[in-house]
This record gives C-alpha cells, structure tokens and sequence, in this order.
C-alpha cells in the first residue's frame, strides 16, 4: 500500500463529526480539559514572547519598573489586548493557539489511557511541534524560514510573501487540524468516559 493511499484527510461530513465528538468527550474529563487550557495559555504565551524577546528581557523580566507596569507590558503583546496584531493575525493565532491545547489535550489523552509509546503516538506529536514552530512566528515566520532555507541556497525573494508571514500561522492551522483527526481517527471504536467513539 502506497504511503498516499494510507493517509486518510478529513473529507467528509462523518469525518468533521467524528473530530467534534472526540474533542468533546475527551475534554468533558476535567484533566484533559485542564491539559488544554493550560496548553493553549502557554502556546499562546509563548507565541507572543517569541515575537517579542528583546522587550520582554529588558523590560519585563530584566527592568527596572514596578511589578504592575511589568505585567501591563507583557500583557499589551497578546492579541486583542495590545496593538501588536490586526484583527486577521490576532484571530489566527488564537485559534492556533486553541487547536494547540485541543491537540495536546487529545495527545495527553491517547498517551494516557491507551499506553501508546510516541511510536505509535507521533502523528499527535508531530502535529503539537510543528504547528507550534508554524504559528510560534506567525508575523516574523518568512524571516526565520529566510535563514533556514538560505542553507540551502534559496533567495530572499522569500520575504515578500502575500500575507506578510501568516502562511506559517494558516499551514500550522493546518497541520493541527490533521492531527486532532489523525488522533480522532486512532480512537474510533473505542469507548471515551464511557461513551463510544463511532460515528
């Protein structure tokens, strides 16, 4: 079997359900929705830092202002509260930031309660790193990318993409949504807080 025909994509409307009453039944356990939350906080959170070093280190973490200034400044970097991201980018990479923690969330689950080894597991995995590499960047992505594929010898004509580096953020958003499925998919026909997992 070829490696094309093996991998299963999320086309039909049982597909979309059967990752909906995944997500649903696994985060109705209050640890795996605590998993996720706290996963999607920290994502987010290091997405906006990442963006942010230099500011972060001279001012909130090595300045001399007040602790209240301090967390006024770092709270001023995430979207919707400062003026860092337009409505589009700030969107995206609360959604990203979201599917981020659904993801780890279903990882923590899978790992847990079926004793999957990161073998059998590594499309969740997969998934967690490289969308968090994707949106991590989300507004500085062509620059890294520009380093990374300079090695190889690819120009800086990288740098004008159309949507300024949010192709990063959309190709994580991506990857995320295949893995919440590809993990979805690795649950079918099981029994989730005693509620079978079939659709």
């Amino acid at each position: 079997m070829s490696i094309a025909r093996g991998l299963r994509l999320p086309t039909t409307r049982g597909d979309w359900r059967l990752m909906g009453r995944t997500v649903r039944l696994v985060l109705t356990l209050p640890v795996y929705a605590a998993v996720a939350v706290v996963a999607a906080v920290v994502s987010l959170t290091v997405f906006v830092v990442s963006l942010n070093v230099p500011l972060v280190l001279d001012l909130v973490i090595g300045g001399s202002l007040p602790l209240a200034s301090r967390l006024r400044v770092l709270a001023e970097l995430y979207p919707f509260i400062g003026t860092s991201f337009n409505p589009a980018q700030g969107t995206l990479l609360l959604v990203v930031a979201v599917l981020t923690g659904v993801d780890i969330g279903l990882v923590a689950y899978h790992f847990r309660e079926h004793g999957l080894d990161l073998q059998q597991g590594g499309a969740g995995v997969a998934g967690v790193v490289l969308g968090t590499l994707g949106a991590g960047c989300a507004a500085c992505g062509s620059a890294v990318l520009l380093g990374l594929l300079s090695l190889l010898g690819v120009s800086t004509s990288l740098l004008f993409l159309p949507l300024d580096g949010l192709e990063f953020a959309l190709l994580a958003l991506v990857v995320l949504t295949l893995s919440i499925y590809w993990l979805a998919e690795g649950m079918r026909g099981g029994e989730i807080n005693g509620c079978p997992v079939d659709i």
